[in-house]
């Protein structure tokens, strides 16, 4: 599952990218400027950190997320080829906006996140509503040969997505069963991915407040709060900073700011939860581990996860909260207390469950 960065030039936008992925672009060579950077970024997580503490475990592997870092959208982005390719390419778009003063950095007209908002949303929406149309066109043609049902359910489909798209409203907005996703998931339209909107703010001496008071100040309270949307704040100059630094001089820099973590971690778990994603755990001495699944997965396709045999040769799964077993100290003491207990290949896995596979294989 990959999460594309988009924004405007001089937002922060490539920074933040090297900054989530450790990635070094510049020793690279890319000799295309509008091609993408890819980079993967380890998710933070507590919980693992606690399972592993108790497991005394040798190893942790975090779940991770893929970035693709896109060119600068202009006016004509959208119509470029390699530009729209790779926007099309991604499961979800992280859209950085700029909300700092800088008089160093140039930008045209006064600061308005909302206003680039629109701006860019408008021109995704536009270049849906030319997709939509050229189909509905070959559709139309198709069905005065030969009328089917499955013909007159993508006209229908369609037809409501171009209403949509004219009343300047995004496609991820829309509701669609099971079926109707899998009709539009091959035309992978660009407003109908999910998107995560991020402030990138100045720099203060009470930065955890206005961190946490952004997106209302900027008045993306509402814009947030619409279906497969969401919004957060980071302060791309402090991110840098701490980049940088050991874990001990980082907690200090924060607690500084009035900070218990840093934006980069809440952004990177936003992105997770935007992409419909869950973590499940597997505890042991030689490794504690994080497994990425969709949201709702049953146990018997989680196991596959972790390796395609564990979900052929499924028996039941032992299953337990990350919570409830550092309450108990112990998977041992956790079975003995009867709180570890037996699943189905059915069971639908919590965001949060530590499981461990049982298998004939």
């Amino acid at each position: 599952m990959k999460t594309g960065i988009i924004g405007l030039p001089q937002v922060g936008k490539t920074s933040l990218f090297k900054i989530l992925t450790k990635a070094h672009i510049e020793d690279r060579g890319y000799s295309n400027p509008r091609e993408a950077h890819l980079g993967i970024a380890k998710v933070p997580d507590d919980r693992l950190d606690k399972l592993a503490v108790q497991a005394k475990t040798r190893k942790t592997v975090y779940a991770s997320v893929e970035y693709a870092d896109l060119a600068a959208i202009g006016e004509e982005a959208l119509k470029e080829t390699a530009f729209l390719t790779s926007l099309r390419n991604v499961d979800a778009i992280i859209h950085v906006l700029r909300a700092f003063e800088n008089d160093t950095i140039p930008h045209v007209g006064p600061i308005d996140p909302l206003r680039d908002i629109g701006n860019v949303e408008i021109d995704m929406i536009v270049s849906d509503l030319t997709q939509i149309e050229k189909r509905i066109e070959r559709v139309q043609k198709d069905m005065k040969k030969a009328k089917t049902p499955e013909t007159e359910k993508e006209l229908a489909l369609l037809l409501r997505c171009k209403a949509q798209t004219e009343a300047e409203k995004p496609l991820r907005e829309m509701e669609l069963t099971a079926d109707e996703k899998k009709m539009v998931r091959g035309f992978m339209f660009l407003s109908q991915k999910p998107i995560l909107y991020v402030l990138n703010i100045s720099e203060s001496t009470r930065l955890g407040a206005d961190l946490d008071a952004a997106v209302a100040k900027y008045g993306l309270t509402e814009i947030a709060s619409r279906p497969n949307s969401a919004a957060t704040a980071i302060c791309g100059k402090v991110e840098a900073e701490l980049a940088e630094m050991d874990d001990a001089d980082a907690a200090e820099f924060l607690e500084g700011y009035g900070l218990t973590e840093s934006g980069l971690r809440r952004l990177i778990r936003k992105s997770f939860e935007l992409l419909g994603l869950a973590t499940f755990f597997t505890v042991g001495e030689v490794e504690c581990r994080a497994w990425t699944i969709p949201v709702n997965c049953r146990a018997q396709e989680a196991a596959g996860a972790i390796h395609s045999d564990l979900e052929k040769h499924f028996i039941r799964a032992e299953t337990i909260h990350w919570d409830t077993l550092l309450a108990a100290g112990s998977e041992a003491a956790a079975r003995a207390q009867g709180t570890l207990r037996l699943e189905g290949k059915d069971y639908l896995v919590k965001d949060g469950d530590v499981l461990n596979i049982r298998h004939s294989g």
